[in-house]
């Protein structure tokens, strides 16, 4: 039997039977922009993502066709203006493509966020006018890929203490440093940099991946995420041209908007990869049965099943409103923090009771359950970790700082 034909086979038999779950009705808040791009999203997940994702993530490949496609369908800057590449949509909607793209695969939605938040976002929001109009639209065309290199390999929940730096040398900057744990660093056009200046000052730029002295190793060896595909940022020399350095943001504020928007994203995402779950095992509890009957009538499921699509709806409000409060430009750090927290580790949970239902069969990639709880594993980490973003909620209730 050819490659071919077994790959043929493997797609035939990965058909997205999955159906939406909304227990509490939060599609009648939903406007109709709002529910023509989850549909249109969450139909292209259905042709290209599911039938493949099992045996990329099994093979820890990426697949780097997809990233046109999600260019295509609106998935690179949704809320971001039309003039600069992104769609010209609300933060709702935003939110609604990233849960869509998770459900399909959180590597998926992460090629995505990172595209449109952590590069075009900072470029859009810090750089000039030139700056902009040069990258901005081929990144929303996807003609260009980007990645955001903030973590450092002795950085990472402290960016406060990077080590990468920039220093005056005429009409440019000489760059010099790591970074680490980088989503499409290895296939990437450029990188949005942040690195400290001669001063201390945290400054940001845009360096692209083909000058001199730049580098990004692929980092192998995941459990989790296999299906993208991440990497380091080396900088050796990089000769930065100084209108390629945004001109007026200095410090930490410069990137943490950016994590804020990415993690807003997060929140919804993560939603996806549950409701993916949910669905799998509310679909395999119907059908799979033992001492005479469907394993969904014994009480105990039923709890988790329960318990499952209670907190589903938990967090799909949370993510409505912190939705709503965005678009009103009142969504604080601290607000969006709390979501991706409660959202991620909810997912988490699901994926392992979705797991459980499932039996022996939980564990193959024939159901989607193992995949999204080791992808999860990591979304618990990034963006800020679990524990950092107790903190954050904590600093903010409380007004005592424990990072100090």
């Amino acid at each position: 039997m050819g490659a071919s034909t077994l790959e043929s086979m493997i797609n035939k038999s990965k058909v997205d039977k999955y159906n939406h779950h909304d227990y509490y009705g939060i599609d009648d808040l939903l406007t109709e922009d709002h529910l023509l791009a989850r549909d249109a999203v969450r139909d292209w997940v259905k042709q290209e993502v599911s039938p493949i994702i099992e045996n990329y993530s099994e093979k820890a490949e990426c697949p780097t066709h997809l990233f046109k496609g999600l260019a295509e369908i609106g998935a690179y800057g949704p809320s971001l203006p039309t003039k600069y590449g992104g769609g010209g949509m609300d933060e709702i909607a935003y939110g609604i493509i990233m849960q869509e793209l998770e459900r399909g695969d959180s590597g998926i939605r992460s090629m995505a966020s990172v595209q449109g938040s952590l590069v075009m976002y900072p470029i859009y929001r810090y750089a000039s006018e030139e700056q902009k109009m040069k990258y901005l639209p081929k990144l929303g065309s996807g003609e260009f890929i980007g990645c955001f290199g903030l973590t450092e390999p002795d950085h990472g929940s402290n960016p406060a203490g990077m080590v990468t730096n920039i220093k005056d040398d005429g009409d440019a900057y000489i760059l010099n440093g790591a970074k680490m744990w980088i989503t499409n660093s290895p296939v990437a056009d450029l990188a949005v940099v942040w690195a400290k200046d001669e001063e201390g000052k945290i400054r940001g730029m845009v360096v692209e991946s083909g000058w001199k002295g730049f580098s990004a190793p692929e980092i192998h060896g995941k459990l989790s995420l296999r299906a993208s595909i991440t990497g380091e940022l080396v900088f050796e020399d990089v000769r930065v041209p100084k209108e390629n350095v945004f001109p007026e943001i200095r410090g930490l504020k410069g990137p943490l908007s950016c994590l804020s928007k990415a993690r807003y994203g997060i929140s919804w995402g993560a939603i996806g990869a549950a409701l993916d779950c949910y669905d799998s095992a509310l679909r395999y509890s119907q059908e799979r049965v033992q001492f005479g009957k469907p394993i969904g009538q014994f009480q105990l499921t039923q709890k988790k099943l329960a318990e499952m699509i209670t907190e589903i709806t938990k967090a799909q409000l949370l993510a409505w409103r912190l939705g709503s409060l965005a678009n009103e430009g009142k969504a604080s750090p601290s607000q969006i923090s709390m979501a991706k927290r409660n959202n991620v580790a909810m997912a988490l949970d699901i994926a392992r009771e979705a797991r459980q239902i499932h039996g022996g069969m939980g564990i193959t990639n024939e159901y989607p359950c193992m995949r999204h709880m080791m992808n999860l594993e990591t979304v618990l980490t990034y963006e800020g970790t679990h524990d950092i973003h107790l903190l954050i909620t904590g600093y903010d209730v409380t007004g005592l700082n424990a990072f100090s």
